[in-house]
């Protein structure tokens, strides 16, 4: 089998459906291919739902939440294709995003990791590749103390890039990913099953680094992301008590750089 397309849900069977639905209209050039959907204990009727519309799926239903890295882990060990394609539910395809992709990858033999350019549901260009952050990241992006380091933000955002070409990049927003998976067979489990939610894409990336493998980001595959930033909606001294996504991504960033740092 050539790709196994992983999607892990968690209450958005309706963002899966669509998910799947634009995978089912691209042009995959007579790909041998799988989707396999991991329900991370939505408790609700998103396997009823989802097997009844698209039958011929994988669906897991995992017990409980095992968060981003470990849903996707879980469909992972049940992956067929020699190539994996990591999406998130709220993301929709374009007909020959995945095929541009799949060729990309199949035909780059010191590629890792492929994703895509990723647009705002109003065609904006939404930052999806980045340069390693340092330890004080976070905070510059969530307080005010950005204003004084736009410098800084705009180098780790990449604006000086066009993002209208193909490049080498430090690590790839975790949204869509295509993965050569014999690469990573001594890279065990794909994710780190540290990171429930964020900095799971940046640790894998860094690790794929580490190991001499590239990270590309390819334009000419292009994907919808209905991405919501955690958190933002409130103060940053007041969204940490409030939201719990923004505390997970408080925590995991301090998990990453505890790791790497």
């Amino acid at each position: 089998m050539d790709l196994s397309i992983i999607i892990v849900n968690y209450k958005s069977k309706e963002k899966t459906l669509n998910c799947i639905q634009s995978i089912k209209e691209s042009d995959l050039d007579n790909l041998k291919y799988e989707i396999i959907v991991v329900d991370n204990a939505s408790q609700d009727d998103s396997q009823k739902i989802i097997t009844l519309q698209y039958p011929e799926i994988n669906f897991i239903q995992s017990e409980k939440n095992l968060g981003m890295g470990g849903g996707n882990n879980l469909g992972i060990k049940q992956t067929r294709g020699e190539f994996i394609l990591i999406l998130n539910p709220d993301t929709t395809v374009k007909k020959d995003a995945i095929k541009t992709l799949y060729n990309y990858i199949k035909n780059n033999e010191k590629v890792g990791i492929v994703g895509p350019k990723l647009l705002n549901p109003d065609n904006t260009l939404q930052y999806s590749c980045f340069r390693f952050p340092k330890f004080y990241t976070p905070i510059l992006r969530r307080t005010f103390m950005g204003k004084f380091f736009k410098k800084y933000l705009n180098n780790f955002l990449m604006e000086d890039f066009d993002h209208n070409s193909i490049k080498e990049v430090n690590w790839l927003m975790g949204s869509c990913l295509m993965i050569d998976k014999k690469k990573f067979n001594l890279i065990k489990p794909l994710f780190d099953k540290r990171f429930f939610m964020y900095c799971e894409d940046i640790d894998l990336c860094y690790r794929a680094c580490e190991a001499k493998y590239k990270i590309i980001y390819n334009p000419k595959a292009i994907i919808i992301h209905d991405h919501i930033r955690s958190g933002i909606e409130k103060p940053w001294y007041i969204s940490p008590f409030l939201n719990k996504l923004a505390r997970e991504h408080i925590k995991s960033w301090i998990k990453y750089f505890w790791k790497w740092k």
